[in-house]
């Protein structure tokens, strides 16, 4: 199939690329023209474990093309995605402002019957919005050109997304026509040729479902930080409950895992962007408003410690920071807890050794950029040289296994504030460290 892709960020490179790894004959399309002749380089603007092969592989082979020319894309297009930013608005809502600039321009540039498709994370009604603002546009050219609009969220974890996608849980299809339907479906065949993987529902019922799958992973992180503290507090270890609850099959280890919050491009703004959506209809939705509130102060959570242990005044103390990105296997610091905390304890007087393998130039460049007393280091070891203490963030796997003997010799004290709960208290007690857990008592 022809298939055009309107944005070249995360979802947009990954599906484009996916759908163009089956044989598809794909143009990702970006306003951005330094962007567009760096994909076409062969550089790409996010880290993505395998996305960078495959671009470069379809590029050669002449399947994947990248444009800034809409027109262009569209000459022989049959099925468009719109695969743009729905940043937060002031007020928690998504902001529809690309997804529906990228609906007029459609409008304004197609010649033949299209079928649209919503990609992006978008509130319920939003196809609705697609498809008045593409006929306004062709009203305004006098022309009766049929079109369909459809909603295909995406269910991409960063780190996995390519994986994700050639090999997907399932594919969420919201139509208004049986045509759309089945034109979707035989593009998704390929993608799930073992069993039928492919999942059909009316529109605004596939717009929720995005939201309410997120909603619900976040709520499960929320619940078992929230658990942690109650085991601090009473004196359980939340690694043992976890174990014991995630046994039940109807509860899952997954998403159970105690640390210091969430972060991403995907949670947080989904989370308040279904609050917004709720309250509009009249809804007081309090268990997502209680995740957010949880999430919010885990955050906070290894500042506290560090200043439980050494006190408000951190003028003369340095921290090791291990990992920056929101999570392991990506560049992305949206909301990242790293920030959170060096921000928090910087005004006390810290000062920070970084070391991430993949994030530094975003730390540099954007989220912490102007921010004072970080040095960034080469290594997780020479991070570590004169620190007070070692604060892991973000699971990377390099960190999983560390020697500790040598993070012992390069601390000046054998501390370590672990966010997620990665090493054996009791081996790490036998060695001598000072070891904080999430949802477990200080050691």
């Amino acid at each position: 199939m022809n298939i055009t892709i309107i944005g070249t960020g995360y979802v947009g490179l990954v599906s484009g690329t996916c759908f163009s790894e089956m044989g598809n004959k794909v143009y990702c399309v970006d306003t951005q023209e330094s962007k567009i002749q760096d994909l076409k380089l062969g550089k790409i603007p996010i880290y993505e474990p395998g996305l960078e092969d495959l671009v470069v592989k379809n590029y050669d082979h002449r399947n994947l093309f990248f444009t800034t020319s809409l027109q262009e894309a569209l000459k022989d297009c049959e099925i468009v995605f719109i695969a743009v930013g729905t940043p937060m608005g002031e007020d928690g809502s998504a902001d529809l402002q690309y997804v529906l600039d990228a609906a007029r321009e459609i409008g304004e540039i197609m010649q033949k019957p299209l079928i649209v498709v919503n990609k992006s994370t978008v509130p319920v009604g939003t196809a609705h919005k697609v498809k008045r603002v593409i006929q306004e546009s062709l009203q305004k050219r006098d022309l009766n050109i049929s079109f369909s609009v459809a909603s295909n969220p995406e269910f991409l974890k960063e780190g996995d997304a390519v994986n994700d996608f050639l090999k997907p849980d399932r594919v969420i299809i919201g139509t208004e026509d049986k045509t759309s339907e089945e034109v979707l479906k035989e593009l998704y065949a390929p993608f799930g040729r073992n069993y039928d993987k492919i999942i059909t529902m009316d529109i605004q019922s596939a717009e929720m479902t995005k939201y309410a799958a997120n909603a619900m992973l976040a709520t499960k992180i929320s619940f078992i930080n929230e658990i942690a503290n109650i085991c601090e507090a009473v004196g359980a270890n939340v690694n043992d409950v976890r174990r014991g609850i995630g046994s039940d099959k109807r509860i899952g280890y997954s998403f159970i895992y105690a640390g210091c919050g969430y972060g991403g491009s995907c949670f947080p703004k989904d989370i308040r962007a279904l609050s917004k959506i709720a309250l509009q209809s009249g809804i007081n939705p309090r268990i997502i408003n209680a995740v957010e509130e949880v999430n919010k102060e885990q955050r906070k959570i290894l500042a506290k410690k560090i200043i439980q242990h050494f006190g408000e005044d951190l003028r003369d103390k340095s921290f090791a920071i291990w990992g920056l990105s929101f999570k392991p296997e990506t560049d992305d610091m949206r909301e990242a807890t790293s920030i959170v905390l060096i921000n928090e304890l910087v005004t006390k007087g810290a000062r920070f050794k970084v070391y991430d393998p993949k994030a530094m130039e975003e730390a540099k460049t954007n989220y912490l950029k102007g921010v004072p007393n970080i040095t960034y280091a080469s290594s997780k070891y020479e991070a570590l040289k004169n620190c007070n203490a070692l604060v892991l963030v973000t699971e990377w796997k390099e960190f999983r296994s560390p020697d500790f003997d040598e993070i012992k010799t390069l601390l000046k004290e054998p501390i370590i504030f672990d966010g997620r709960n990665q090493y054996n208290i009791k081996r790490l007690q036998r060695m001598g460290f000072m070891y904080y857990q999430i949802g477990v008592k200080e050691c």
